[in-house]
This record gives structure tokens, sequence and C-alpha cells, in this order.
């Protein structure tokens, strides 16, 4: 199902880009090639790799518990009931968070979902590498692609909006009637084309097209894979001149730079957010870096999985990292779990030669299908009930296509190892408000909830 090639060759893009104005300030003291060279130790390797700018001012989230009462949990296969959960906002993760005892089942649940009204859950996490070294190229359009009710498109809008940066985003399919969620947002902040399905099936095509007509005659087009490979491998000492010469330029003459962005911004440059997530949540105060974890995550395009998964690998946390696929076969994924790792020893680690990193291609993630597969996007009777149950217990807003499945398997997890020592610890994605696309679309379910289930 995924496209996520890398457009173009690597070297010769990048020397365009540098030849364009296509450079990074940040990284301009670097010996030529070179990147910082990390030893065994996971903590260095980690922290070398986080020594950088980010989108986020930091990587902070809140951390929840979700209780079970007894037997109310429910069975794979079957109907969960959610009409009896606790949301413990301030959770205890101290030396009690190990007892073997027999405390009824929960799970914790990071709450990416706040990080940001708009920009929320993995969206955020995966632009939080990114948009720093857009801005440090001196970008001033950005384009990208997605369905109509993209959370990744719209999270590059706003992202983009909130910078001073120019997005546009083609969007697969016909305008609604009704513009709601991302949609809504994304035409809001961005500057929205539909895409018929036929052209987008093409997607290099499509966007290598429309961002030549962003840039117009004068202006540059670059990938951003091209843009961080050029970040890693070529200087340039014209680039600080370039910078302070094009800072003076008046806007009648600074031409368009810009830069095109994968759907879902699934790169190895989006895997940097996540391990920042993971190296945050690994303090001693927080999760810990000894205890035991099952870490459940929903997957559309895999990247947020593979990243949390080399982010416990890097520091040598036992931590199992679970995904449930919801786009893909298993084999797809498992092809993207390899390229993605491929692309971030290639574009961070080439120089990390006595690290366990080095001897991993795949097999980090345990890829598990949802307890009731379905074509991708579909949702099921009786599932939208399940998100307002959840809704009314807790406060949580989950939905039905992603988080809802990363709740279940978390749920049934938490029921196996209520008296074990291993934690079952859910990542909320964020997405929520793809639940108002869903109501276009499912009007049926929307129209029989009722109050007080």
């Amino acid at each position: 199902m995924f496209d996520m090639k890398l457009q173009g060759s690597a070297n010769k893009g990048a020397m365009a880009a540098i030849q364009n104005g296509f450079h990074s300030a940040q990284l301009l003291h670097r010996p030529q090639g070179c990147v910082p060279k990390a030893k065994a130790n996971g903590e260095e390797f980690v922290s070398k790799l986080l020594d950088r700018r980010w989108a986020l001012p930091n990587p902070d989230t809140k951390i929840h518990q979700v209780m079970f009462p007894p037997t109310k949990v429910g069975h794979r296969g079957g109907p969960f009931s959610y009409a009896s959960l606790l949301n413990n906002t301030q959770p205890s993760f101290g030396d009690d968070m190990m007892l073997k005892d027999d405390q009824n089942p929960s799970f914790y649940i990071v709450r990416d979902d706040l990080l940001h009204p708009l920009v929320n859950g993995n969206k955020a996490r995966k632009l939080d590498g990114l948009l720093p070294l857009i801005e440090d190229h001196s970008v001033s359009d950005v384009v990208t692609c997605g369905g109509c009710q993209s959370a990744h498109a719209a999270a590059v809008a706003v992202s983009c909006a909130e910078r001073g940066l120019k997005s546009h985003l083609l969007l697969r399919g016909e305008q609604p009637e009704i513009l709601t969620g991302y949609n809504l947002i994304s035409t809001l902040y961005g500057n929205v084309t539909y895409v018929p399905r036929s052209l987008y099936a093409n997607r290099d095509k499509m966007l290598k097209s429309h961002a030549d007509l962003v840039a117009g005659n004068s202006g540059y087009v670059v990938w951003f894979n091209d843009i961080l490979q050029a970040s890693f491998t070529t200087q340039s000492s014209s680039t600080s001149d370039f910078i302070q010469m094009d800072a003076n330029r008046s806007a009648e003459y600074h031409p368009r730079k810009v830069v095109i962005v994968n759907e879902g911004a699934g790169d190895a440059v989006a895997i940097l957010g996540v391990i920042r997530l993971i190296h945050y949540l690994s303090q001693n105060h927080l999760l810990g870096k000894e205890r035991a974890l099952k870490l459940v995550v929903d997957a559309g395009t895999g990247t947020t999985a593979v990243g949390l998964a080399l982010g416990a690998l890097c520091l040598g946390l036992p931590w199992e990292v679970t995904a449930v696929m919801l786009a893909d076969t298993i084999d797809g994924y498992k092809q993207q779990e390899r390229r993605l790792v491929s692309d971030f020893k290639r574009c961070f680690s080439f120089h990390l030669t006595d690290h366990s990193l080095n001897e991993v291609d795949s097999g980090m993630v345990n890829w598990v299908q949802r307890f009731h597969p379905r074509k991708f996007g579909n949702v099921l009777e009786g599932e939208v009930e399940a998100c307002q149950q959840i809704a009314q217990n807790t406060g949580i807003l989950v939905d039905p296509v992603y988080t809802l499945a990363a709740w279940e398997l978390a749920a049934q997890l938490s029921e196996e190892e209520a008296k074990g020592a291993v934690k079952v610890v859910m990542l909320h994605t964020g997405g929520t408000l793809g639940i108002f696309g869903l109501a276009q679309r499912y009007r049926s379910y929307f129209r029989t909830l009722k109050d007080g289930i």
C-alpha cells in the first residue's frame, strides 16, 4: 500500500539542493561528511542524536492510567465493556508499579493526543525533527499529500502557518460537500488541491509536478530526503554567505524554495521525534529504564512503531513494541520496517561502528492484526459506541479507525498481565479530529448514539 521509495538520486539531488541554496546552517561547524561518532553506550549515542533543534519546545507528555474493574475488560473477539472505567491522571511510577498482586487490570496511556490542539499525537512527533531542518534550509513553500481527511496534511498546514511558511496540500479524491475535521483544518491553514484518484496513484509524479508549478520559473524544488542527505554529506564554504545574502533580499526578488514532504512524513527523520519521546519516557521518575513494558501503538504507515522500537533498542530498554496493523499486510509492514531502519542507519549512524544497531534490519516490532480486520478506513458496527463509552467514562477520546484498535489490544494485554511484572503502555497517537470526518461517512452509526450508555 505504501509508496515510500526515496525520490531521485540522493547524491545528485543533494548537490543540486546545495547549489540552489538549500543548506543547513545548523551543521556548518562540522567537518565535511562527518557526524558525531557514538560509542556502544546507548545513552551517549542517543544524546548526540538528539542534540539538535526541535519543533516542540520540550518532549514532555502526560501519562495517565486506565483501570478496569474485575471481569470488565472483555475477551478477544467479543464485545468490550467500558462502562466502569477509571482514569487515574496522576499515577504512581514507583516500585509499586512492579508489584505482583491481585490488582485489577490496568494500562498506562501516553497522552500525546494532548500535545497540540490541532497537531497532536504522532504527527507532532514526526514533524519534531523535520520542521527545523526545513527552516534551516530557507524553505518558503512545502508540498505534501494525503487523503481527504489526512491528519498529516492538516498537521503540515498548521505547523507551516505557525512558522510563516506556505503549505500546498494535494488531497486524494473529491471535495466533500461540507468541510469538516482535518479537511476543514487543512483548508483553513493551507492551500488545498483535490486530485483525482487516477493521478494520485503516481504520488512522485503528482508531487513533483505541483511543486514545479508552485516554484515557477525562478524557484527551486527539492525532495526533503535530498535536504536530509545534503545536511550530512555536503558542506559548502559559500552557504554561510548565501544565508546572509538571502536574508537581505527583498520579498519582490525572493525566489521560492519548495520542498516536497512524503505522504505521512514516513521517513527516517520522522523517527527522531519518536526516539526523543522514548528518551523522555525512560527517565527514572517516569517509566524508567529497568521495568519490562509492553508498548502498544496503532500502525498506519508504521513509522511511529519503528521509531519506538529503535529508541528502545538504542537505549537498551526492556520494552517490547507491539503495533496493530491497520493499512497493510504483515509482509508490507516488515518491508517498511527494513526500509526505515536502513534509511535511519544511513542518515544518522554510518559512523557508528560498535553499536548493536548496525546488526539490526527488522524484527524489532511485533506486528499484529487488529481484533476485527477490515479494509483500511472502514468502521464496524458498535465501534462508535465503544468510543463513546470510553470518552464518557475516562475523558479520553479515541477514534474507531486508529486508536480504538490500540486501546482494545492494551486492554486485552492488561488483563493477561494483571498479576505479572510486565506493565502495558499505550501510546495515544491522536487523530481525534478524524471522528468528525467519520460522522460524515457513517451517519447512521452516529444517529443511533444514545446518552447513558
